[in-house]
């Protein structure tokens, strides 16, 4: 709910308003025009997570887009976060595409930059970056509660959204995500997803420095968890992925089980730890749990973890 009061109506919107801790989970459209694939990664998560973030073309990678993909998993009983990224589009796009999403019946929407494309299967393509994050947030705030485009034209039926944003705790420089994230709750975010956390303890650092500017209490903050299945990941992750911190600690747990089955059944003993200590950090509204092409431990994370039933809301 926003501060005028409005409602978007979303599920996710009203577990949260009803103070539940909320559990998000994510899904990857195909690479393909295989419908079937996001149908059955819906099926997997549907009654064990609130909504599921719908992935822009993630890491630059050409997929089926976020709308369509999203009223598939709402089709299938799972409510969806579309997210939306700067990179692919200019604002016209950005402005219709929410609209269509709206039409459609999708609620939620996640404001992001987007990778950059030499990540991706394109890195020849052109970045669009027409508006920034920050500025997408504005922009999508303003046609909601203002009923305005971004030029300022007037609309006769706003799009309804809970408005979403993404923030990493552990890039540089530190002493600066905070205030970064005071500027996205200024521009109009609802709620804000982490990047990936392994480092509880900077994590916990971060929120300290949240609570002391109040953000905590003018947006829901949900953790971001990923299950790791083997040494393998947490080695990457460590060592090739900008902006997550993962502690040598971390990678020794992983490295001292075996490879396959018992190495994910640690990934998911661990996802289950960490779920139940950032649950108990002051601020934090919920979990994100990020399990990339491995959706099939969800159910079984959160069950482990406590968090079932999920909340029935009206």
């Amino acid at each position: 709910m926003t501060d005028d009061g409005y409602k978007a109506g979303s599920n996710l919107e009203k577990v949260l308003a009803a103070g539940k801790f909320a559990v998000t989970g994510e899904c990857g459209p195909p690479k393909s025009a295989d419908g079937s694939v996001i149908e059955k990664k819906a099926q997997m998560l549907k009654g064990y997570v609130d909504a599921v973030n719908i992935t822009d073309n993630q890491t630059a990678v050409v997929r089926v887009s976020s709308m369509a993909s999203g009223v598939q998993v709402q089709q299938n009983g799972v409510e969806a976060i579309m997210q939306m990224t700067c990179r692919d589009r200019n604002r016209l796009a950005m402005q219709a595409d929410i609209l269509g999403a709206s039409v459609l019946g999708i609620k939620n929407v996640l404001c992001l930059t987007g990778d950059h494309m030499s990540f991706g299967n394109h890195p020849e393509a052109k970045g669009v970056h027409d508006l920034d994050a920050i500025n997408l947030i504005k922009m999508y705030k303003d046609m909601r509660d203002e009923k305005k485009f971004q030029c300022g034209e007037e609309m006769p039926v706003a799009p309804a959204l809970y408005i979403g944003c993404a923030e990493n705790p552990f890039a540089d420089p530190f002493e600066f995500r905070a205030l970064r994230l005071q500027k996205k709750i200024a521009a109009g975010a609802d709620f804000m997803q982490t990047q990936c956390i392994f480092n509880v303890p900077k994590f916990k650092e971060w929120m300290k420095e949240v609570r002391a500017l109040g953000l905590h209490q003018e947006i829901k903050i949900l953790a971001g968890i990923t299950p790791l299945k083997g040494v393998g990941a947490a080695k990457y992750m460590k060592n090739f992925v900008p902006g997550i911190d993962v502690p040598q600690e971390i990678v020794d747990r992983m490295a001292s089980v075996e490879k396959g089955p018992p190495a994910q059944a640690e990934g998911k003993k661990l996802a289950v730890e960490m779920i139940k200590e950032l649950a108990e950090v002051e601020g934090v509204a919920g979990v994100h749990i990020m399990a990339v092409e491995w959706e099939e431990a969800v159910p079984e994370i959160v069950e482990t973890a406590g968090l079932l039933p999920r909340p029935a809301v009206a």
